[in-house]
Order: C-alpha cells, then sequence, then structure tokens
C-alpha cells in the first residue's frame, strides 16, 4: 500500500566564513620590472595595439623611442596600462619581429616603462 508524503523543502542559511572588503584595489599597487627591449645602441621603438587591440595593424600608435630602465616599479592597479610591442631599432629604423609587452605610462602618464611579462595576474601586488 502507497502512503501520501506531502512535499517538503528543506534549505541552508549561507553563512560567509571569511571577511570579504569591499573596497576594491584602493591602496594596491602592482609590481613589475621594466625589463623589455634591447640593450646598447640599439634601443626599439614602442607601438601600443591601437583602437582595434590587435598588434602590428595600421590604427597601431607609436610612442616613439624605448630603452628599459631595468628598474622594480610600483603602480598603483588604477594606473592605466596598455597592450603594445616593441620593435628593435636598426640604425634609428623599427624592424623585426615585434615583442609582446604590457606598457606603464609612469605615475604622471608622461613616461614609458614597459615589462614583457604580459599576464598581468601573475605581477606581485601589494598594499600602499
Amino acid at each position: 500500500m502507497r502512503e501520501y508524503v506531502k512535499p517538503t523543502m528543506d534549505s541552508e542559511l549561507f553563512v560567509a566564513n571569511e571577511y570579504v572588503a569591499a573596497c576594491g584595489d584602493h591602496g594596491t599597487v602592482y609590481k613589475f620590472v621594466c625589463d623589455a627591449g634591447w640593450t646598447g645602441i640599439t634601443g626599439s621603438t614602442v607601438y601600443t595595439n591601437g583602437p582595434d587591440g590587435i598588434m602590428s595593424t595600421d590604427d597601431d600608435i607609436s610612442l616613439g623611442s624605448y630603452h628599459k630602465c631595468g628598474e622594480t616599479h610600483y603602480a598603483s592597479t588604477t594606473d592605466e596600462f596598455i597592450e603594445g610591442y616593441l620593435k628593435k631599432n636598426v640604425l634609428g629604423v623599427p624592424v623585426g619581429q615585434p615583442q609582446k609587452v604590457i606598457i606603464w605610462r609612469g605615475e604622471n602618464g608622461d613616461n614609458v616603462h614597459c615589462t614583457k611579462n604580459i599576464d598581468m595576474n601573475s605581477w606581485e601586488t601589494a598594499k600602499s
């Protein structure tokens, strides 16, 4: 013989077991090394990927000549980081295969620093 069982719904209250701040990345800095490019008198020309986001197309923007400084920089996570590339200069002419980079324009947006570590998720962060 079958017996009717009234359907019921069991539920549990979700309680977070860890505090997560809601203030975002305020006061956080990326740590990266300005290590992209070539050394010596050769130097490089640095380009942004342009509005289409694709490397080596007609809309790319040249930021001019560049030499790596080799320093470790601490840049705010709220600063602008631009995908781009470098080309090696030979007698002042950019030639050869491009090297993908992430470009940081410095604290005032008036300088150029490039890293060849293009995986920003792997960059070390710290509170400033």
